[in-house]
């Protein structure tokens, strides 16, 4: 069922009462999670996927690796448009 970390096939699981989805064993525990376990839910092309708050986070750092800490992406921002402008004047 499971290759390299991820399932090869799908797991049927239900939409149960006020939209409860029960993770079945087998994911919870490659996962790590426990009850109570904090996952965040996105909505990605026509699927719904969910992650543990830990990978949302490392996802989110990776797409801002190479920044410098003292760079301040709202001046950068600024910038950027401040050059649109000028450009279109």
């Amino acid at each position: 069922m499971w290759h390299n970390g991820e399932m090869q096939e799908p797991v049927p699981v239900h939409l149960g009462a006020k939209g409860r989805v029960v993770l079945p064993a087998p994911i919870r525990r490659a996962l790590g999670l426990e009850e109570g376990a904090e996952l965040l839910a996105r909505v990605e092309d026509d699927a719904i996927v969910l992650e543990p708050r830990a990978v949302a986070l490392r996802r989110l750092r990776s797409f801002f690796e190479g920044v410098a800490p003292e760079t301040s992406l709202v001046d950068e921002v600024l910038a950027e448009r401040r050059r649109e402008v000028a450009r279109e004047a």
